[in-house]
Order: C-alpha cells, then structure tokens, then sequence
C-alpha cells in the first residue's frame, strides 16, 4: 500500500508529470481533424495555384473581371505576393475555422468521450489541464498558419519566382523587406485570431459537445464582423472584437501605419484575456461528471 503525505496525495506523486505539454502535443497530434487540417493547410495553396494556372487559359473569353481581376494580377506577381494573396483569402473565414477547431475542440473532446473525468482523478489538477491542453491548442493554431504561409510562399516562388511585394496601396517593396513585411502580417493575423481562441475554449469547457464550441465560435465571430460593417453603431463598433481584423493593410503600405495595428493586438489580448480566465474561473468550479 503507497504511503499518504499530508495533503492526501501517494508519495512520489509530482503534478507538474501528471499531464506533459509533450504527451498532450502527441495525443493531439495521432488525432485524424489535427492532421486533415494541417493536411488542408498545405493542400489550399495548390488548389490556388491551379485555380490560377486554369483562369490565366480564360482570359480572353471572360472580359473585364473588375477588382477581383486585379488581386489576381498582384497574386502572381511573385512567391511574395501569392502568400499575401493566400492569407488574405483564407483569414476571414478558414483560419477562424481552424483556431476555432484546435481551441474549442481540445476540451470539449474528452467530456464527449467520457475520459476528462478520468483526467481529473489521476489525478491532474485543473488548472494544469486547461493550461497544458490551451498551450498546446494555441501551438498547433500557429502550425497551421506557418504551414498555410510556407507553403503558399513556397509553391508561389517556384512558379512566379521571387519578386518585389505589390501590395496596391503604396510603391513596391522590396523583397527582403517584403519578406519581413508578410511575416508582420502574419503574426497580426495570429493576434487578432487570439479572440476566436479565446471565444472557442472558452466555450469547450462549458458544454461537452466539440461541435457547439467550434460553431459557436465561428458564428459570433461571423456576427461581429457583421455588426462592424453597420456603420450606424458609430463609435460602437471599435468595441467589436473584428473591428480590427483588417488593420494589417497597413503594414503594406509606405510608410508603416501601425496606430490600428497597435489597437487591434491590445482588442484582441484583452478579449482573449477575459476568455481565458472566464474559462479558468467556471472550469475550477464545475462540477465534472463526464
């Protein structure tokens, strides 16, 4: 029979081993939506690519194609430009879906399956588990976005070389500084996606369905950014979690603007700061039976 320290736990018994980042990073990693969704990460670039290859061949039979015409024209202007091109069209929908999968699943999960209970009673303390399992949610969201980016930059260099960034907003940038400036614009688009992460585990330890967690995400989400285009709300809208989803336009343009850019990380943190320790808060006193 282990002996009992004073606190009631066997001796030996270490918390911080209870429940590794490593073995979480693992666990998640043997799942199938972890690997469809890196997997997918990897596969949108070269549906673009062809998308374009097969649109350049219709050209003359579809006309005057407006503004959308022109994107296209600055996306295969260079590797550069066809990763910018990527993340702007995946960032308003696709990666919220994705951040929204890692985040709202990870908790949700194992009350469907009937296993967090015997996570618990290992035991592994709450706290840990929600920090452990939030930390490796959060990593593998900025898996996916580095695996969108490098492969889109990859690809799009080998087909249209490596170029100057043309962003439409101001005069070519060259490509080491462009390079930078893409690289900006992704860790942006992190930031600002911490609220949809924030939102989706939030919601993953309040009910024992991964789907009701990754949907409601997305579709608050959906709404904010909604509400934003109302211009109505006046000032009202610069509390919206999405006013500032699109404030990385101006780490494209000459010289920098970073005042929205600023605002937008600090909306973002905050929110997924009240989140996160809403999550923490109603976890550490719900009642687990599942």
């Amino acid at each position: 029979m282990s002996t009992l320290t004073v606190q009631g736990a066997a001796e030996g018994y270490r918390a911080h081993r209870t429940l590794t980042v490593a073995s979480e990073w693992r666990r998640q990693w043997r799942r199938r939506r972890t690997q469809l969704a890196l997997g997918f990460m990897v596969l949108l670039p070269l549906i673009l690519l062809v998308a374009f290859q097969l649109g350049s061949s219709d050209d003359d039979e579809s006309g005057g194609r407006g503004q959308f015409s022109a994107l296209v024209d600055v996306a295969t202007a260079g590797g550069l430009n066809f990763a910018l091109f990527t993340l702007f069209v995946s960032s308003s929908f696709l990666l919220v879906v994705v951040v929204a999968l890692f985040c709202g699943d990870t908790v949700a999960s194992e009350a469907s399956w009937g296993s967090l209970r015997y996570l618990l009673a290992i035991p592994v303390p709450r706290a840990r588990l929600l920090g452990v399992k939030l930390t490796v949610a959060l990593g593998y969201c900025a898996v996916a976005m580095l695996t969108l980016l490098g492969t889109a930059l990859a690809v799009g260099t080998l087909r249209y070389g490596w170029h100057p960034l043309r962003s439409g907003l101001a005069a070519d940038i060259p490509a080491g500084e462009g390079l930078v400036r893409l690289l900006a614009v992704t860790g942006y688009l992190g930031l600002s996606l911490l609220v949809v992460a924030g939102l989706a585990f939030l919601l993953s330890t309040l009910t024992d369905a991964p789907l009701g967690a990754v949907g409601g995400a997305v579709l608050l989400y959906i709404v904010s950014s909604i509400l934003n285009q109302i211009t109505a709300l006046g000032v009202i809208r610069n509390l919206l979690p999405t006013h500032y989803s699109q404030a990385y336009l101006g780490l494209l343009t000459t010289p920098v603007q970073v005042d929205d850019v600023v605002k937008g990380a600090i909306s973002a943190v905050a929110y997924a700061a009240i989140f996160w320790i809403a999550a923490w808060v109603r976890f550490l006193r719900k009642d687990v039976t599942s």
